[in-house]
């Protein structure tokens, strides 16, 4: 079925080219007559001009009369009672007595009356024949047992044929546009095919098909019948036009007519398929000549339309739930494959054809922020990133114009013929014709896209559509009967395979499970870290506890040692003095390696006391206190531009600064030495070392630069270890190996970054981050 709309007249302005809505045609066919009752006094208010033709009297002897003035007292009786309690949205069938002749009697309710159609019921035939009803449900029968759609739509169409003697019986499809295909065919020899031919959406407009929707059946003995008005002209009671939606003896538009004639077309019987509240398609029965058909018949073929749609739906909905059982299994897997990896990327792309199966697609585009990972026929990064950027800046929401729809709160938006509403896919319709969009996070920028390549389609019209509406030069429009039925035909481009409802709900499942996985694992991570908090400040607990208590006997062991060098020294030989010597600077080392483990455990459980800090003043207090510590230690102290002020702890930031100045101090054995301290803004960077990342990118980083000894690239990760040290106690002024771990430690609290890249021999560089006051 082709999708595309030929007409040079929207949809939504069909109403305005058929002018009056067909259900108010004002007349009648003269193949019955037709009666409207007040309701609920069950007068006779207006009444077909045909009446004295059939029925034997005036509709001036009838007008503001009861129905007893035309049938008998029993009858009567039988019949207002029906009438009285009529369903508004149903029809009742009953068969009535005059002037020696049967009728046929249908009647329905409108808003404001009753209306009553009769018809001559046909004599029983005298010969021996099947019943109407036997030969229904060997039909219903035959239908059940075929399994292909295509076949029993045919034999469909060949059973109605046979029951209805028409020359030719289609089965015709609509597509979502309304335009639509005759998808099966029986016919005499003699008459070309229809069969596979496109009529675009004027030739059956929308409110036409509305009828049928809510009809089901257009019966047309003649075309070439006059119409039968009705009297009076205009209904006294309601003062609107008559609805004659339900009635079959609704008369016909002039435009139907010629369309019918230059087709060849005298007589036509049409069924509704209705399948759940949607129009699927209709039975479409044609007779070069007048034909008539007996009511039984007519309703028979009718129900068995009812049963076809039925089957219908059954066959169509098995061949959808054959391929969503396909679908949802894909995505099963998928999804399963998907929660057991941390990397939603590398689980969306590996391997390649899941994420292109679980919508049937060719081609796909995982963007998670500013990366982009092509799978598949998709086209360039470059077109893709631009593609992306131009769906952000859309309002794609259901009031776009077609073919593009959204759904589910704008998360999802699909077309066939994305060069329609972008103009820049024309450069890769090839393997971009068909866009399906899923949007995951819009904060995150994570989106999925999906693509179908071009489909060249070859529509073959019945006759040129775009004659079959005129366009004046004001801009109004009518339909146009067209004069020819050849085949004509049209190359549609820029289209791929359209998306189906059961690919689209797959996406949307992918789209839930995704955040349902990601937020199962943000919730994991979050218990885990409320765990590691609890364990740290436990271990803090502790560690402070444990620190504290171990320093009372440690003191004692090395007083005990000082006592034991003073008062024994005599007796002790220079064996035992040198042990107990050990003992007094193990002691003291003990000591050193508690406090530094008191110091760090503090860290994890004193608050913060952030305020505006001078960094330049405390740089100056830090120097001030390390030459005296260091006196005759030369150095060349360089400060590249004065510091900023910033939001931290002063008292732990100046214990940063220690830690690290002193250790460029003591780590250096160069004959000229000197240290660099200074920052760098992130966006003017150019010293092309910095590791910049998300967090560090809108802080400044500080640095502490010197020409020392260097660290190999081995020992850059272990450096920040507690008691870690890369040295032999002796070398470099000893140490705890503590001040760098507790340094990083105070930079995480104020929640910045902390690390280190250096070059053996020749130097090293300590960044951090501090935040902003």
């Amino acid at each position: 079925m082709s999708g595309f709309e030929p007409s040079n007249v929207p949809p939504e302005r069909f109403s305005e080219v058929i002018g009056e809505p067909v259900c108010f045609a004002g007349s009648i066919q003269p193949f019955g007559v037709l009666f409207v009752l007040s309701h609920p006094q069950l007068a006779i208010v207006r009444v077909s001009a045909n009446l004295e033709d059939d029925f034997g009297i005036s509709p001036q002897n009838v007008l503001g009369r009861p129905l007893s003035v035309l049938f008998d007292r029993p009858q009567i009786e039988t019949i207002e009672p029906i009438l009285q309690n009529l369903d508004p949205v149903g029809k009742s069938s009953l068969r009535l007595w005059r002037n020696r002749q049967y009728w046929n009697c249908t009647a329905y309710r409108t808003e404001t009356a009753i209306v009553l159609e009769f018809e001559r019921a046909f004599p029983e035939p005298k010969t021996p024949h099947l019943s109407v009803q036997t030969q229904v449900n060997s039909v219903i029968t035959q239908l059940r047992q075929v399994r292909d759609l295509t076949a029993f739509l045919q034999l469909a169409a060949a059973k109605v044929r046979q029951m209805t003697g028409f020359d030719r019986v289609m089965v015709y499809q609509f597509d979502p546009q309304g335009s639509g295909a005759v998808v099966a065919e029986a016919k005499t020899d003699d008459l070309p095919s229809y069969l596979g031919l496109h009529y675009p959406a004027t030739d059956i407009p929308e409110p036409v098909r509305e009828l049928y929707r809510r009809g089901l059946v257009r019966y047309i003995p003649d075309l070439n019948a006059p119409s039968v008005e009705l009297i009076p002209s205009e209904d006294a009671i309601a003062q609107q036009p008559l609805d004659l939606s339900f009635s079959l003896l609704r008369g016909v538009d002039p435009c139907c007519v010629e369309y019918h004639r230059n087709m060849g077309v005298a007589a036509i019987f049409v069924i509704a398929l209705v399948r759940g509240e949607t129009l699927w398609g209709l039975i479409s029965c044609h007779h070069p000549t007048p034909k008539s058909i007996d009511c039984e018949v007519r309703e028979s073929v009718a129900l068995l339309g009812q049963l076809i749609a039925s089957e219908l739906t059954h066959k169509v909905n098995t061949e959808e739930l054959d391929y969503l059982t396909r679908l949802r299994s894909l995505l099963t897997d998928f999804i399963q494959s998907i929660a057991r990896v941390d990397d939603l990327r590398q689980a969306l792309i590996d391997p390649a054809p899941r994420l292109l199966d679980v919508v049937s697609a060719q081609g796909a585009a995982v963007c998670l922020g500013d990366e982009i990972t092509q799978v598949g026929i998709t086209p360039s990064e470059e077109e893709i990133r631009v593609l992306v950027g131009w769906i952000e800046t859309q309002q794609l929401t259901s009031s776009m114009p077609s073919p593009l729809t959204s759904v589910a709160d704008n998360v999802l938006f699909h077309t066939d013929s994305l060069p329609q509403l972008y103009q820049a896919a024309e450069a890769f319709q090839d393997s971009a014709s068909g866009l399906l969009v899923l949007q995951i996070s819009r904060v995150r920028r994570y989106t999925i896209l999906w693509f179908r390549p071009e489909v060249l389609q070859t529509v073959n019209w019945a006759g040129d559509p775009s004659t079959s509406v005129k366009v004046a030069a004001d801009g109004s429009a009518t339909l146009c009967p067209r004069q020819s039925f050849e085949q004509w035909q049209e190359i549609v481009r820029c289209t791929s395979l359209p998306w189906k409802a059961c690919e689209l709900e797959n996406a949307l499942n992918l789209r839930s499970a995704i955040v349902g996985i990601v937020l199962k694992k943000a919730d994991e991570l979050a218990r885990i870290n409320q765990e590691l908090e609890r364990s740290n400040r436990e271990l803090d607990s502790f560690a402070y506890a444990a620190s504290h208590d171990l320093k009372e006997p440690l003191r004692g062991i090395h007083n005990y040692s000082n006592l034991l060098l003073r008062g024994y020294s005599e007796v002790l030989d220079e064996v035992g003095k040198s042990r107990l010597q050990t003992l007094t600077r193990l002691t003291r080392r003990m000591e050193a390696l508690i406090d530094a483990l008191l110091k760090f455990s503090r860290l994890g459980q004193a608050e913060l006391r952030l305020q505006a800090t001078d960094l330049d003043e405390l740089l100056r207090q830090v120097l001030e206190d390390l030459s005296i510590a260091r006196l005759g230690l030369q150095m060349d102290i360089r400060i590249a531009r004065s510091l900023p002020t910033v939001n931290c702890d002063p008292i732990l930031v100046r214990e940063v600064l220690v830690n690290l100045l002193g250790n460029a101090l003591k780590y250096n054995d160069k004959p000229q030495r000197w240290l660099e301290i200074g920052y760098i803004e992130p966006e003017s960077d150019t010293h092309g070392q910095t590791e910049l990342n998300i967090e560090t990118s809108k802080s400044k980083i500080f640095y502490v630069r010197d020409n020392g000894i260097g660290i190999r690239e081995r020992h850059l990760d272990r450096i920040f270890e507690l008691f870690k040290r890369l040295h032999e106690q002796h070398l470099y002024g000893g140490g705890t190996g503590a001040g760098l771990t507790i340094s990083k430690k105070i930079i995480e609290r104020h929640g910045g970054r902390i690390w280190v890249e250096s070059t053996y021999g020749e130097g090293s560089t300590f960044y951090f981050t501090l935040p902003e006051s």
